[in-house]
């Protein structure tokens, strides 16, 4: 699954997101809230995985894959992140990106949803990465955001993601037709959902 949803508007709330420190996934790898002093991080983790994450992931214009463009988002994603309508986190292995995870189109009220999104690269595949950065947003959805509910989505074919999603608590809810445009074409996705909040 890729980490490109970006969200919309969906909160009259404008709450600051506090600094956060680095918490640990593994015993080499930490992940913090993302800030606009992390565009060169992203910018080259991006480009060195981009064949990688190619088929998961929409057509991007070369601009992002270089600081300038990275720069330009992060301001953007940074904003979203201060009035809590969505929230970015990085995966650092020794000072280098390795990954991100999003909780974007935040909704409170009768909704009270976000969507998930991630990807790890290439060369730390196999880790449980993915697994720890899901848990881990999961917990913070509920512990710091209170939110009910997160849904996710794969493409039909990737395995990877959808047992990822299953271990941490997300069952498949159908298939959305035609969803959203992957590589280039639009492609059929998996929908996945945790209610993180039974009880109410």
């Amino acid at each position: 699954m890729s980490e490109f949803l970006i969200g919309s508007a969906s909160s009259t709330q404008h709450l600051s997101v506090p600094e956060a420190d680095g918490c640990a996934l593994s015993s080499t790898v930490s992940i913090r809230l993302l800030t606009t002093a992390d565009a060169l991080a992203v910018a080259t983790a991006s480009a060195r995985n981009k064949a990688f994450l190619q088929p998961w992931e929409p057509i991007r214009p070369d601009s992002f894959y270089t600081l300038a463009g990275q720069e330009v988002l992060l301001a953007d994603s940074v904003a979203l992140q201060h009035e809590r309508r969505s929230l970015f986190w990085i995966l650092f292995h020794d000072g280098a990106a390795v990954g991100r995870i999003s909780l974007t189109d935040i909704v409170r009220g009768a909704f009270s949803n976000g969507h998930l999104g991630y990807w790890v690269a290439e060369d730390h595949q196999g880790q449980g990465l993915a697994t720890a950065a899901v848990r881990f947003v999961c917990n913070y959805a509920l512990e710091e955001l209170g939110l009910h509910r997160l849904q996710a989505g794969t493409l039909i074919h990737n395995v990877g993601s959808q047992k990822v999603l299953t271990r941490c608590g997300f069952t498949s809810i159908g298939i959305a037709e035609k969803y959203i445009r992957i590589n280039g074409w639009w492609q059929d996705h998996q929908l996945f959902q945790r209610i993180l909040s039974p009880e109410d």
